[in-house]
């Protein structure tokens, strides 16, 4: 099964999208963790939503474009991992420790774990 681990952070947080050395130290040594588990399948963080952003929206038919940032938004997606995994409970698993990550640097941060459907998914 595969999950994908997404964390949000508020853009308003001053350096939320800006981290530390220390920071990226423990992200690194994270990612290298889960590389060697062997359940890493991509990681990647996110520009916060003033650089080279846009919103596609649709309504009734209307697609309106905005070009971020996006100021009504409190909470974006500001990276993800995609594991491999056994079961929900070991992805659950992983993202606790994904979160252990910000918790260490003192960031209020959320963590969805959501499953990626696969083609079985449809049959």
């Amino acid at each position: 099964m595969r999950f994908m681990l997404m964390h949000k952070l508020d853009e308003d947080t001053p350096g939320a999208f800006n981290p530390s050395p220390e920071f990226m130290k423990r992200m690194d040594a994270f990612i290298g963790e889960v590389s060697k588990a062997g359940v890493l399948l991509a990681a990647e963080g996110l520009h916060p939503s003033k650089v080279d952003s846009t919103r596609l929206t649709t309504a009734k038919g209307k697609t309106t474009v905005t070009d971020g940032p996006f100021t009504e938004t409190k909470e974006l997606i500001a990276g993800f991992a995609l594991v491999q995994v056994r079961s929900k409970e070991e992805a659950v698993e992983w993202g606790k420790r994904f979160i252990d990550v910000f918790v260490q640097e003192g960031i209020d941060v959320e963590v969805d774990v959501r499953r990626v459907c696969e083609p079985s998914d449809f049959a």
